[in-house]
C-alpha cells in the first residue's frame, strides 16, 4: 500500500475527473450504493466522514436528513476543494467542515462523534489497524460505524468478468479520461490486495466494534459494513 503522502497527491491528480469517472465506470450504480448505505444510518447530530473526498456520501446523508452536521477529513486537498464547491452550491456550507489530515492520526477528541462513515477510503490506509483504531476512538459509545468499500464477487462467472473489467477495461478508460496512468492501475491493485467480507468483519471486531455485519451489494462488487461501539 502506498504511503499517505503519495495517496493524497495521487487523488489530487485525478480530482477533476473523479466524480464523472466514478459514475461512468460503475454505470451510475455508485449513487445507489451511497443511497442504500445512508438508509441504514441512524439519524444523529455529529458525523465524521473519513476520506470525505468530493463529499458525495456527506451530501447523501444531508439529503436524507440523517445528520445535523458533518466533519470531513481527507489527505487530498483538491478532492475536498471540489467537495466544498458542491456543498456550497447546495447552500449547505454551514453544515459541513473540511479538514486536511490523515485518518490514521486524527485531530479530534475521544468519543466526539455520533457516527463515523467512510466510502471507498479504508483500502487506501497505509496502516489499516491505525485507521480503524482512530475511528473507534473518536466514536461515541453507542455510536454507529458505516464503511462502504469495493470488494470481489463470489460467483465464479461474475468474478471472471469483473476481473477482466477491472484489470484491462477500467485502467484504460481511467487513463483516457484522467490522463493519469498510475492512478487507475493503483485502483485495480488496491482492491485486489485488500481484505473484504468476513475478514473485514474480524478486523473490525479486533478493534472493539460490536454487532458487526456486512452486506454485499450488486453481486459483491462493493460491500457495506455496519458496526456499533
Amino acid at each position: 500500500m502506498q504511503d499517505k503522502k503519495t495517496i493524497g497527491h495521487l487523488f489530487d491528480g485525478i480530482a477533476g475527473t473523479y466524480d464523472r469517472l466514478n459514475h461512468i465506470l460503475s454505470l451510475n450504480i455508485d449513487k445507489r450504493w451511497r443511497r442504500k448505505t445512508i438508509k441504514r444510518m441512524l439519524p444523529c447530530q455529529e458525523v465524521l466522514d473519513v476520506a470525505i473526498g468530493t463529499a458525495d456520501l456527506t451530501l447523501e446523508m444531508l439529503r436524507q436528513r440523517k445528520a445535523t452536521h458533518v466533519t470531513g477529513i481527507d489527505l487530498s486537498a483538491e478532492m475536498m476543494r471540489i467537495g466544498a464547491s458542491k456543498v456550497e452550491k447546495k447552500g449547505l456550507q454551514r453544515k459541513v467542515d473540511f479538514h486536511f489530515g490523515s485518518a490514521q492520526d486524527m485531530p479530534f477528541d475521544d468519543a466526539q462523534y455520533d457516527a463515523v462513515t467512510c466510502a471507498y477510503g479504508v483500502r487506501n490506509f497505509s496502516d489499516l489497524d491505525a485507521g480503524l483504531h482512530e475511528m473507534f476512538r473518536v466514536l461515541k459509545p453507542g455510536g454507529q460505524l458505516l464503511i462502504l468499500e469495493l470488494s470481489y464477487p463470489t460467483n465464479p462467472l461474475i468474478r471472471l468478468f469483473y476481473n477482466l473489467y477491472f484489470t484491462y477495461i477500467l485502467p484504460l478508460i481511467g487513463r483516457l479520461f484522467s490522463k493519469d496512468k498510475e492512478a487507475y492501475t493503483y485502483l485495480n491493485r488496491s482492491v485486489k490486495d485488500f481484505i473484504w467480507g468476513r475478514q473485514m468483519v474480524e478486523k473490525l471486531q479486533q478493534h472493539g466494534f460490536q454487532n458487526v455485519n456486512f452486506t454485499p451489494l450488486t453481486f459483491g462488487i462493493t460491500t457495506l459494513y455496519l458496526a456499533d461501539k
